[in-house]
């Protein structure tokens, strides 16, 4: 289960200045050959540029831990105009890359890949969605992003959407989500995390990394996701409430399986406090008639 000491344990480990929580600059500075249709970066940041401070842009990324977003709006793969606002209703995950990027950016992207798919195994894929934002304008255009997507083994993920956002938008969005970056010699510096929004669009967490415990994100997840009351679900949802509740982490294979003892546990629950409340109800309903009698 996630924990709160978890969470103080991977901000000692971030803060200690580990450089895999962190997109480094220097494995971009080599010359990568661009897809078809897609520009490469232009490296020419100035020797004077801003340094990237990793304890500064950990302390922005947890300052808006609470927070609405904003309903930014972007450009979708087909070209579309789309809200932020459009994903509420669920949990949203939130990550940032550039497309010119070489090696932190496609390994953290490949890994939420695989963190994604256990826990749309575990949650379900229709509970909750992705969206994957290129920061760096006018390079990481929509055409960009659906190259980038396709190349990493994910553009045809139903719950997964890549965007570019609009030019004079990107300071205000990186803002709101606690992004921060800064361009080098070679591409940018940047925090490399993922933003769990709730459904009604406020920060929940962040999780920060190229790769990371299953649990550090997952678990959020499933807190956002059993949060609705169940007075307020239809049958399939509440079994599919109760399967997520079932589905346990197994650190050994570190994959979430199905524990059926809960199952066992939960409907012997339901069926004692059933049937103590029709005895109740009988009961009440003999003592109605004797007094009419």
């Amino acid at each position: 289960m996630f924990t709160q000491a978890m969470f103080q344990q991977e901000l000692l480990l971030i803060a200690l200045g580990l450089g895999s929580s962190f997109g480094a600059g220097a494995p971009a500075a080599l010359p990568v050959p661009s897809p078809p249709g897609v520009q490469a970066i232009v490296a020419a940041a100035p020797a004077s540029s801003p340094r990237f401070d990793e304890r500064t842009a950990l302390r922005l990324s947890q300052s808006v831990v609470g927070k609405p977003v904003g309903e930014h709006v972007l450009i979708d793969r087909a070209g579309r105009r789309v809200s932020l606002a459009d994903f509420r209703g669920r949990p949203l995950l939130v990550s940032f890359i550039y497309t010119g990027c070489s090696h932190v950016c496609p390994t953290a992207t490949r890994f939420l890949a695989q963190a994604v798919g256990e826990a749309g195994r575990a949650l379900g894929a229709q509970n909750f969605a992705v969206l994957t934002i290129g920061f760096n304008l006018p390079f990481d255009s929509p055409r960009a992003m659906a190259d980038f997507a396709r190349r990493h083994g994910v553009g045809d993920r139903p719950n997964w959407e890549f965007a570019s956002p609009l030019a004079d938008g990107v300071a205000q969005l990186t803002r709101d989500l606690g992004f921060s970056f800064v361009a080098n010699s070679g591409g940018f510096d940047h925090i490399t995390q993922v933003t769990i929004v709730d459904a009604e669009g406020k920060i929940s967490r962040q999780v920060y990394g190229e790769n990371f415990e299953l649990p550090f994100l997952i678990e959020p997840l499933r807190e956002l996701t059993t949060g609705a009351p169940l007075a307020s679900l239809n049958w399939n949802q509440a079994l599919d409430r109760i399967r997520i509740l079932c589905t346990v982490y197994d650190p050994a294979s570190g994959r979430y399986r199905l524990d059926y003892r809960l199952f066992i546990e939960i409907f012997a629950g339901l069926s004692v406090f059933g049937g103590a409340l029709l005895y109740l109800r009988s009961g009440r309903g003999r003592r109605h008639g004797s007094r009419r009698s």
